[in-house]
């Protein structure tokens, strides 16, 4: 009795059939079936360390700008305020210099206006933060915008 080699020994039990263990029904179906069943992709579960390091990382981010947005100077965004009304009071006049005025004494109502909204940034330098000081300087904007608008158009095209 000789002993095969190796490869002699492999060859014959690859190729010997009644050696191969049979499966007792049909498997290549059901296989079949799963690979074509699509399936959704589930996304790999992330950890609390990492949901709770993103949230702790947006919170961070809002306070910063938070805080910077608190610690502009407030009379930086006064000048932007007053910069704007005027630019729109400008616009307004420009717009209605051909037009003859309804009064004669508005430019003195107008001047009257100017002169409180001078003496309302002049308490707001020594106190930038009253809110109460501010609506009252909007009011004053809004009454210059208003005046100059009444003055100028004809009262049949008010409503």
């Amino acid at each position: 009795m000789t002993k095969p080699s190796f490869d002699e020994f492999m060859h014959t039990a690859l190729n010997d059939e009644q050696s191969q263990p049979k499966p007792q029904r049909d498997l290549w179906q059901g296989v079949e079936r799963a690979i074509n069943q699509a399936q959704p992709m589930q996304p790999p579960k992330q950890s609390n360390w990492q949901k709770l390091s993103g949230i702790a990382a947006c919170t961070i981010a809002g306070l910063l700008a938070w805080q910077v947005i608190m610690n502009q100077p407030k009379q930086d965004s006064l000048a932007n305020i007053s910069a704007f009304f005027e630019q729109q009071k400008q616009s307004l006049l420009v717009q209605y210099e051909t037009q003859p005025a309804l009064t004669s004494d508005w430019q003195t109502q107008l001047q009257e206006l100017e002169q409180a909204e001078q003496a309302i940034k002049l308490s707001l330098k020594q106190d930038p933060e009253n809110a109460a000081l501010l609506k009252m300087l909007a009011q004053v904007y809004q009454q210059q915008l208003d005046l100059i608008n009444k003055v100028h158009q004809p009262r049949w095209q008010q409503i």
